[in-house]
This record gives structure tokens, sequence and C-alpha cells, in this order.
């Protein structure tokens, strides 16, 4: 039975995930150039919170900082993989998580080679997006290509494979959102032969109403549908808030608020990976924010990571990815974020 939610406007437009960069078919290209010139420190970053930092314990858990390399495509397309791995290091950065495994860059490597390359950085790559389904036979998708999408996974060494799509390949009623759920099931089930989870990451869209039960949040009916064990789910934290703004109302007006972090509190073993992702506030914003760099933003997250890793035997079991769709300069973006986490400190 799919879940009733208390919000529902009608899902009006789609947000388009931004285009999976390409994914070469066992061979992608990577410039092994001098390193970039970018500050090598990870000063704190202006608008840090001063009652969210000091002597307590840090709010992130160690070694589970991560990054999402789509917001550092500019760098990798033109400076290559090595020169970046190189700056997130400096950074303090402990994991890499990949949108396609060629991002522009000049020169070849093999995903073997990409994978030394990340640990001689001291980074795991921990997941990677990839396509959900194309009307191309031959793309690289699960739907189209699943043996080579999880043999590269396997060949990089990820625990996670995933994707960023939204689960609406067949509309966006109830058993729309089941048949599309049963797919990813099947994706999950051949992920975890090969020792990986499936997951997908939401944007706002997904927490919209189905189209022939406008009670039914879309995203109650991904939790319901799919098996636990085998999907999972990364929360793109700025596009779950998103959503709330959007849908913080029925299609008859009345209010029908919901909290992204109540998600994650109820079942917080779907949720290994996050997107950490912040925003200005802005009612003027179709989607309620003006994405901007973490830690000069109105998402609290000091409270929201306090929430998840206070949870019993949960500090450990999640992994957090800087994210910026478009940073005015992609290096600061990352070593100012990077800063803004590490410098939350648990509330005495």
């Amino acid at each position: 039975m799919s879940r009733i939610s208390d919000i529902d406007p009608e899902l009006t437009h789609r947000l388009t995930r931004r285009g999976m960069l390409g994914v070469a078919a066992g061979a992608t290209a990577a410039a092994l150039l001098g390193a970039a010139a970018a500050p090598a420190g990870a000063a704190p970053a202006t608008g840090t919170d001063a009652s969210a930092t000091g002597r307590g314990r840090p709010v992130l858990p160690p070694g589970r900082l991560g990054i999402q390399l789509y917001s550092l495509r500019d760098k990798v397309s033109t400076l290559g993989f090595a020169p970046v791995f190189a700056e997130l290091s400096k950074y303090g950065y402990d994991e890499v998580e990949f949108a396609g495994y060629t991002q522009g860059s000049a020169g070849p490597i093999t995903l073997a080679q990409l994978k030394r390359l990340a640990r001689r950085h001291g980074l795991t790559p921990i997941g990677s997006h990839v396509g959900y389904y194309s009307s191309d036979p031959n793309a690289y998708t699960f739907a189209q290509n699943l043996t080579k999408v999880l043999d590269d996974a396997q060949a990089l060494g990820l625990p996670h494979i995933g994707t960023a799509s939204g689960p609406f390949r067949y509309g966006s009623t109830v058993d729309a959102w089941k048949r599309a759920a049963e797919e990813f099931n099947t994706y999950g089930a051949a992920a975890r032969a090969r020792g990986m989870k499936f997951y997908q990451h939401n944007h706002s869209d997904e927490f919209g109403f189905a189209t022939d039960n406008p009670k039914v949040r879309l995203y109650d009916v991904l939790l319901a549908e799919t098996d636990p064990d085998l999907v999972f789910l990364e929360m793109d934290i700025f596009w779950a808030y998103a959503g709330r703004f959007r849908f913080s109302r029925r299609a008859d007006g009345t209010p029908a608020p919901f909290e992204p972090l109540d998600y994650v509190l109820r079942q917080p073993h779907r949720y290994p990976l996050f997107h950490v992702k912040d925003g200005v506030s802005d009612p003027s914003n179709e989607f309620g924010y003006r994405m901007t760099d973490v830690g000069d933003g109105d998402i609290d997250y000091q409270r929201f990571l306090s929430a998840v890793t206070r949870l019993r035997g949960e500090r450990l079991a999640h992994h957090w990815q800087a994210e910026h769709d478009n940073p005015v300069e992609s290096f600061a973006f990352a070593r100012k974020s990077s800063a803004h986490l590490h410098s939350l400190r648990e509330k005495c």
C-alpha cells in the first residue's frame, strides 16, 4: 500500500536533471597535468554560524566527507582528474562521487587507472550517477545496459551505483511509479549480487503528487514499492527542501507541510548517501531557494547532520557529498564547503 501524505499541490513542471555526462564504455579521458593553481589551506568559511562552532564534537563524522565531481566539471575538463584530486585532498575530502567517467577530460585513462589515481590522493570513489533509461537501445543507462553499468562500477570498486533520474519513465500516476519501482528493484538485486547498493537521487519533483490521486505523494510511492534491502536513496537535501517549498499546499490550497529530515529519521538505513547543497531562502524563486556555496545559505546543516549522526549506530553509516550545480568558482566552492562542514560542532 502506498502511504498517503499530508501535502499535495498539483505537479506542475518537472525539473530536468542536469544531463548526465557521457560515460565511455570501459575507457575514459583525463589529462594528467600539473597541479592546478588554487589556495591550499581550508580556511574557515565566511558566514559560519558561531553558535554551531566551538569545542564540541565535530558534527561531520571522520572519513565521510565527499564531493560530487559534477561540481568540478570545469576543472576536470581543463586540468584532468589528477590535479582536481590533489586539490580535493588538500581541502580535507575523503571521497568522490562520479557523474560519468569522462567529464570532458583530454587524454585516455582506464577505469582501473582512475581508481588508483583517486586512491593515490587518499580519495575513495563512493558512487556514481548513471541514467535510468533512454530511447536509444545502446545508451549507457540502467535500463539499456545494466550489465555494462555494473561492470564499470565494479571496476572502479564503487560500493554504490545509482541514478539521478526521477522515476517518471511511465508517467506520474501511482501505477506508473509502481512500475518504475519494480525496475529499480531489479537493478538493486543485480547491484547487490555484485556487492553494491543501487540508489536514486531526488530532485524536487519527486515530492509532488500523483496525477491520478493528488493525495498521494510520489516519493511515498517510491519508498513503499521498492524493497528496502535492494533500493536505497541519496537525499539531495537542497532539492528536498525545494520540494517542501513547492508542494507545501494541497491542490485545493490547504496547508500540507512535510519535513525532509523526518524521512531520514524514520528509515535511516535507506539513506547511505546525501548531497549537501545549500540555498538562500527566496520565496520569489520557483524552488524557494537560490543555490549557493555550502555555509552561505539558510539550510541548517548543523541541525540536519546532528540529527542523523546522533542516531544509535548511524554516525559512520552515511556519506555526505558536497555539491553545487553551478558554482562561481568550483575550487573555491569545494574549499569553502569543506571548511564549513568541518567547523560544525555539536551544541553543548
